[in-house]
């Protein structure tokens, strides 16, 4: 099984390492990091590049496409859009994390369906006719998309699951031990401390303006 992982500038490293690490563990598995060219990309925190070994144009079929998102609330880059566009409808599974959607929205992917983003991002996938969905994962068809960054990992055991089978899931489920138990109860808005929610809604209405 393909796996492209496509990156660009400003990318969210969990979307891209989280889902890439569960994937790795299962068998059958050829993973690509594409992008407009080769080199480093560097994420939305500066310190953290990935390289992509290959652009755009190599890469014309894929099995999977995974698309991380960004802490960037710019509008989606259109070589990748068009990209995405000319593979999705020969994957079989094409997954999006946390603001990755909105790719999937401009490439017509979604088709106005549902999908899930991260939840500061909720409007904008809504503007762009997608209702949107507070669930940690989403399937849409062969579309899945995922909430903010840690739900890429669900994201990625959920395709496992549908891909080779609930026992593989869970076999690289245990073998990464995840087994999630968080210190803190506030992973989303319903349930973190109102001024803690206002403090992050700040910090991301003031990215990219």
């Amino acid at each position: 099984m393909k796996i492209a992982y496509l990156l660009y500038p400003r990318f969210t490293a969990l979307d891209v390492v989280g889902t890439f690490q569960v994937l790795a563990a299962a068998p059958g598995i050829q993973s690509v990091f594409v992008a407009t060219s080769a080199g480093p990309v560097i994420d939305d925190t500066g310190l953290c590049p990935l390289q992509a070994s290959a652009r755009l144009g190599d890469v014309q079929s894929a099995d999977v496409v995974i698309v991380p998102g960004s802490d960037c609330s710019c509008d989606p880059d259109p070589a990748l859009v068009d990209w995405l566009r000319m593979v999705h409808p020969s994957t079989t599974w094409t997954l999006s994390v946390g603001t990755g959607s909105s790719y999937l929205a401009a490439a017509g992917a979604l088709h106005g369906g549902t999908a899930a983003t991260h939840w500061a991002s909720a409007q904008r996938l809504n503007d762009a006719g997608v209702t949107y969905s507070a669930q940690r994962v989403v399937q849409n068809g062969k579309v899945l998309t995922s909430a903010g960054a840690s739900a890429g990992i669900d994201l990625a055991l959920t395709l496992l699951g549908l891909s080779h089978g609930p026992a593989v899931a869970q076999a690289v489920q245990l073998a990464l031990e995840y087994d999630p138990q968080p210190p803190f109860d506030a992973g989303s808005p319903a349930k973190a401390p109102a001024d803690i929610g206002e403090l992050v809604r700040s910090y991301y209405a003031q990215r990219c303006s």
